[in-house]
């Protein structure tokens, strides 16, 4: 893949004082299994390998169909404009902290997939988190993968088989599985909640783990990696476990937080609420910090939030002035002003600025509902919206009968 149009575009570095690592786990090469990229402190790397940001063509092929455009043409666009950018994390580092690490399951929007939000995973990892980012299987990100066994004939063709990734048996054929649109007559309701149902899941089998390799089990990894996961062994603070995601990946956070308790607290960016069954909501009983950007947030959707509000849980909502839904993901800093504006890619803050708002916010937010003894509180401010970017609760305008 190359790209011959970066002109200084790029992943901003994390801010954090860790350096950061990164590699990829698939437990269970089946849908029954969960499949996530680990951000997490390493060692200080001279030089290292870095992962390409689009891990292969296949996940092209899935944005072009996510975005109905022809597989052909796109996989040349998309290669020209995202071809050449990495990841900012070294892949397969050594794992270094100097004390046990919090946890965050990071959960992607429709048509993502595990490798698109890294500003934000990486970030939180360079500020001493372990992060889970999640690759969900149920046909809502734009592309992602299991495997199956050869056959008897495949194992004895004379074309070897070359995957795209390699796992750590031969005899292993990779099954891609692309994004599923919505059937003409299909309630999008039934689809989006059974979806969401099997993405927190899939978020809670990533804790599940965490929790494994945390303890010493010896855990398999259906890809082959460099990694040594032995040295995770008891590093990381399982009381103090958050859950964060984008658009579907906060209605995933607000489910995950439903069922299961070991989440601590929520950060749900810019969320998309229709998946989620409002019978729910009184049963989520952790904090949940929303995060919107000007742009995307309407009325419907707002109120729906507004159900989640309650007396005794503490419950934040604050909107980035100049975002737009795309301002999450990392194709912001991917594109120049003309194309990230004319596809929406881009808002009118400075995407560098939406981003430093979005994570201090979030590291403010996770300081105080995880007890950390950092000093991310002195963006506590942020949390109430007081910054020039910012503004408290939402700029959508709610009609009364509507809350």
């Amino acid at each position: 893949m190359g790209n011959h149009c970066s002109n200084n575009l790029g992943i901003p570095p994390a801010k954090g004082p860790n350096p950061v690592g990164c590699t990829d786990f698939m437990m269970d090469y089946t849908t029954q299994g969960t499949f996530f990229r680990l951000y997490y402190p390493c060692q200080k790397m001279e030089q290292g390998e870095k992962p390409d940001w689009i891990p292969c063509r296949e996940y092209f092929n899935g944005l072009a169909d996510f975005m109905k455009i022809n597989r052909t043409i796109s996989e040349k666009i998309f290669n020209y404009l995202f071809g050449s950018f990495k990841i900012p994390a070294y892949l397969d580092a050594p794992f270094k902290s100097n004390e046990k690490c919090p946890v965050v399951v990071f959960s992607h929007g429709l048509g993502a997939f595990r490798t698109l939000y890294s500003a934000i995973c990486a970030e939180l990892a360079s500020q001493g988190f372990i992060v889970a980012s999640v690759e969900h299987r149920d046909e809502s990100a734009s592309a992602t993968f299991t495997y199956r066994e050869m056959s008897d004939s495949e194992k004895n063709s004379e074309t070897p088989h070359k995957p795209s990734s390699l796992p750590v048996s031969p005899h292993l054929v990779e099954e891609w599985m692309y994004y599923r649109t919505l059937q003409h007559g299909e309630s999008e309701f039934q689809v989006r909640n059974r979806q969401v149902q099997q993405r927190a899941d899939e978020c809670i089998r990533a804790l599940d783990k965490l929790f494994e390799v945390n303890s010493g089990v010896q855990v398999e990894n259906v890809l082959r990696s460099q990694f040594d996961w032995t040295t995770l062994e008891n590093s990381m603070d399982l009381c103090k476990i958050a859950a964060v995601g984008h658009s579907f990946g906060g209605a995933t956070v607000i489910e995950s937080l439903c069922k299961e308790v070991r989440f601590k607290c929520g950060i749900a960016l810019d969320t998309w609420m229709t998946p989620l069954d409002e019978e729910i909501f009184p049963k989520v009983k952790q904090p949940i910090f929303f995060i919107n950007s000007e742009k995307f947030q309407w009325a419907g959707n707002i109120s729906q939030m507004k159900k989640l509000d309650s007396a005794g849980i503490q419950r934040k909502m604050i909107t980035i002035r100049g975002a737009v839904h795309q301002s999450f993901p990392d194709f912001t800093f991917l594109t120049g002003n003309w194309i990230g504006k004319m596809m929406k890619l881009k808002g009118e803050i400075d995407p560098g600025v939406a981003m430093d708002l979005c994570n201090r916010a979030s590291l403010a937010f996770l300081q105080r509902h995880l007890g950390l003894n950092k000093d991310f509180n002195q963006w506590d401010q942020l949390i109430e919206g007081k910054d020039e970017n910012l503004m408290p609760g939402t700029n959508v305008h709610l009609l009364q009968s509507a809350i």
